[in-house]
């Protein structure tokens, strides 16, 4: 499969998931068990890269608050006590597409999609709740800061707007 080869959608019941193999079981078994369910009840959306409608990638996103006393100063000051924010609930690649550079690629999909959804639902910050430390490596390297102490990055949603020009 190559990149153009993708088309890049809302999560249906029509596509395949039951061969999607990322290699973290909990990724794996999250899209196949309770991707849906979380659709049905608008508790996460999920966008999948799909081939022929087999899935190849996916991410979901959803809404959440961040306390403002849970981050670094810097990134607090000056905020409400409860800061809107959108949560980027997972991000996996199949096993089949990883050391080609498209997890970063997978990643910019979804936070522009989330750039363009603030236009019309305001949120200050994206985070990510790591699984593993090579995850929390991809995500700083893309620009995220740690909240000290945790596997949770954020990044302000006025730099990525501004990274991807919009």
């Amino acid at each position: 499969m190559t990149l153009a080869a993708f088309i890049g959608e809302a999560l249906n019941e029509q596509h395949e998931t039951a061969h999607f193999d990322s290699g973290k079981a909990d990724l794996d078994t999250w899209l196949r068990e309770h991707a849906l369910t979380a659709e049905a009840h608008r508790t996460g959306r999920t966008f999948v890269w799909q081939d022929g409608g087999r899935v190849a990638a996916y991410y979901t996103i959803a809404a959440h608050l961040v306390v403002r006393e849970d981050l670094p100063r810097s990134l607090g000051r000056g905020n409400p006590g409860q800061i809107p924010a959108v949560l980027l609930a997972r991000l996996a690649l199949d096993k089949t597409l990883h050391g080609q550079g498209l997890g970063g690629t997978l990643l910019a999909d979804a936070l522009q999609r989330i750039v363009v959804a603030t236009d019309v639902v305001a949120a200050r910050f994206v985070v990510v709740d790591t699984i593993d430390r090579d995850a929390h490596g991809f995500y700083l390297h893309h620009g995220f800061r740690e909240i000290p102490g945790t596997m949770r990055l954020v990044q302000k949603i006025s730099d990525i707007a501004a990274a991807v020009g919009h």
